[in-house]
């Protein structure tokens, strides 16, 4: 059987245009009208909660340069910005593994493989969620999965401004930093489009393995 994934870059885009889109698809996707999804997208500044966050996490009030959002997704608290890439896989996990341990883990793995392509030795941190290079989060996941169809998904920084990140405990984590591909490659940070080239090959070849 051949295995089809629709991949959309939106670019820049407004979450909560992102995010209704995203609820779109994964209904078209649970009744079979639509292929599993890819989204790839940056956002304008926003701090974006998971549906059990504790308000305490965010440290700081919305401004004109940030808005604060409310989600449905697993996950804690977490900034999305211009210069991370994000991406939404809207995936039917009853043509892969009906296991959101298994997803998490290959989204993880998919991270972990994309920046090997670049010499950045990237890891999973025991008990926690994510991808850490060094001691420090580069990469966040969130999810939500209806009838198993997933949505929401995960965010990879490469050049984000990393002050952001003050006006938040990441991911709810006190003891660990944040970084980005360009605090450890410098210059030599690939641009964005290069890197999502690369996340997409590496996407549609591992997703590819595991489905029916």
């Amino acid at each position: 059987m051949a295995v089809t994934y629709n991949i959309l870059d939106l670019g820049k885009s407004h979450y909560n245009d992102a995010w209704k889109l995203q609820k779109r698809l994964q209904s078209q996707r649970i009744s079979g009208q639509i292929d599993d999804q890819l989204l790839l997208v940056e956002h304008f500044p926003v701090y974006t909660l998971g549906k059990n966050t504790p308000r305490e996490h965010l440290l700081t009030k919305e401004s004109d340069n940030i808005s604060i959002i409310q989600t449905d997704r697993g996950g804690d608290i977490t900034f999305h910005g211009p210069g991370q890439l994000v991406g939404y896989p809207i995936l039917d996990l009853n043509q892969y593994k009906r296991s959101i341990t298994w997803y998490m883990r290959e989204l993880e793995q998919l991270i972990i493989d994309v920046l090997k392509e670049y010499d950045i030795n990237a890891e999973r941190k025991k008990g926690l969620t994510g991808v850490w290079v060094k001691g420090k989060k580069i990469a966040a996941l969130g999810v939500r999965i209806s009838k198993w169809v997933t949505m929401h998904g995960f965010s990879l920084n490469i050049n984000p401004d990393l002050k952001y990140y003050q006006g938040i405990i990441p991911c709810g984590i006190k003891d660990y930093g944040v970084t980005s591909m360009a605090d450890l490659l410098g210059n030599d940070v690939p641009d964005m489009s290069e890197i999502k080239d690369t996340l997409v090959q590496h996407f549609i070849a591992k997703f590819s393995i595991y489905k029916n």
